[in-house]
């Protein structure tokens, strides 16, 4: 398998509000950038597109070091909470929905594919790759011809 190397982010002006996301892959000496911006979402939507769309863009089964400021996904891939989600019919409790579903499934289902090690690392810490993944993200967000997070 090859080993790449994953850098996402996600931003929105409001929450929810106008929103993006920036996504670095590195493979070898090879970098791509990726990033999208959307008319009205949260902040938790982009920073899961990111994930998705860092995942997606992989033409084959890899090894993954996957970096992001979120602590939420982080903790709900490697503590659990996503799949039981699932398992509960989407549900983190008798009473409480989980949020986003529709982007958790395609996480579970990209986690089936590649072999992923998440890594949180803190944003606005000066972390290159970070800053670059928020600047694109911000960039996206607020841009024109924005699309509708569905």
């Amino acid at each position: 398998m090859k080993k790449v190397q994953i850098y996402t982010d996600g931003a929105c002006s409001g929450n929810p509000g106008p929103g993006g996301y920036g996504v670095i892959l590195q493979y070898g000496n090879k970098r791509k950038e990726l990033s999208k911006g959307y008319k009205n979402t949260t902040n938790n939507r982009m920073e899961l597109m990111a994930i998705i769309a860092g995942l997606s863009a992989l033409k084959e089964p890899c090894e993954v070091d996957l970096y992001t400021d979120s602590q939420y996904i982080v903790n709900a891939v490697t503590k659990g909470w996503a799949e039981r989600w699932q398992k509960n019919g989407w549900k983190r409790n008798k009473k409480e929905k989980a949020k986003n579903p529709d982007l958790w499934q395609q996480i579970l289902d990209l986690l089936k594919k590649h072999k992923v090690t998440f890594h949180w690392v803190r944003g606005h810490a000066g972390h290159p790759e970070n800053e670059r993944c928020d600047q694109l993200a911000v960039k996206a967000a607020g841009g024109t011809n924005l699309a509708e997070d569905e």
